[in-house]
């Protein structure tokens, strides 16, 4: 990067010249909306709810990107536009990228056999904004998904292009720096956390069908009950699947280590870290057993600590 980003008002002019302009064009989904890619979805998810499957079957709200998706190859609908904008951010110095979220509407369920097109517009370039990553802009497009010419979905996706703060390293090793990112907690999971607070590793029960859940939700997916109470695990476990996190480094953490996909002996998965042996030795059925570690003096997480025989 040469000097610093430039932050003048006819770069932010420039900038917002993009609103309004399309990213992707006449786009078309690369299959029609089909039962073995639900029912893929829905084994990855977990998801047994029984809308998903049978004559009268949907696809999960949440599939809604997943038609739209160009796997390995470079889509032909993608806008000159859209790379114009990020190539005048890349060439000012915000050239690192991340995605921060997205948001989605669903108008009509989706079904099998349906033909997905799309349209992308760039709906928003914010002004420069300071974050902890460094200083950059948010973008934000918005995918219209349609069926039959009718719209199924909107897809909104947030991504932040920004030039990376460069921190001193400090010199002399030893323990993060930094504390861990706190948990987001809404009214949804907020019980979940107060339990961790306590050192109890509490499992959503629907009190319509019984079904255990996990993460917390604010209804069953298998009956659509919105009533619930909860039960504590017993803290078993094994690894049903895991990653081990070597990019990218943060302060908080000390790469590499491994992230496990834990099921419980009670039937749902949760995912947390691997401890007790070195992340290479983590192994799928690995058994393992539910502790809490305080990270400092506000943060208690639940992790899983290696079985060893």
């Amino acid at each position: 990067m040469n000097g610093e980003p430039e932050v003048h008002e006819e770069f932010e002019a420039r900038l917002k010249a993009y609103e309004g302009r399309p990213a992707a064009a006449t786009g078309v989904g690369r299959d029609p909306v089909n039962e073995p890619m639900i029912r893929h979805w829905c084994e990855a998810m977990g998801d047994t709810s029984p809308a998903y499957t049978g004559s009268d079957a949907i696809a999960p709200p949440t599939m809604l990107q997943a038609w739209t998706m160009a796997g390995l190859t470079r889509r032909p609908e993608r806008t000159a536009a859209y790379d114009e904008l990020l190539s005048l951010l890349d060439e000012s110095g915000y050239d690192a990228v991340v995605a921060t979220d997205c948001e989605q509407e669903y108008p009509r369920p989706l079904r099998p056999g349906d033909e997905i097109t799309f349209d992308s517009v760039i709906e928003s370039v914010s002004d420069l904004k300071t974050t902890k990553l460094g200083m950059g802009h948010f973008i934000t497009t918005r995918t219209d998904i349609r069926a039959g010419g009718e719209l199924a979905g909107t897809h909104r996706f947030r991504i932040l292009k920004y030039a990376p703060a460069h921190r001193p390293k400090d010199p002399t090793p030893g323990p993060a720096k930094e504390p861990r990112p706190r948990p987001v907690i809404n009214r949804d999971n907020a019980g979940f956390w107060e339990g961790v607070a306590r050192h109890e590793l509490l499992i959503q029960r629907c009190t319509g069908c019984g079904d255990l859940r996990f993460p917390w939700l604010p209804g069953c997916n298998s009956c659509g009950c919105p009533e619930w109470d909860t039960v504590e695990a017993s803290g078993e476990g094994t690894v049903y699947s895991y990653v081990v996190m070597h990019h990218p480094p943060f302060p908080a953490f000390e790469p590499p280590y491994a992230v496990g996909l834990i099921e419980l002996a009670e039937g749902v998965r949760i995912v947390s870290n691997v401890v007790g042996v070195p992340y290479d030795k983590v192994r799928i059925g690995m058994p393992v057993r539910l502790e809490f570690r305080r990270y400092d003096d506000a943060l208690v997480l639940p992790v899983f600590q290696a079985v060893t025989r």
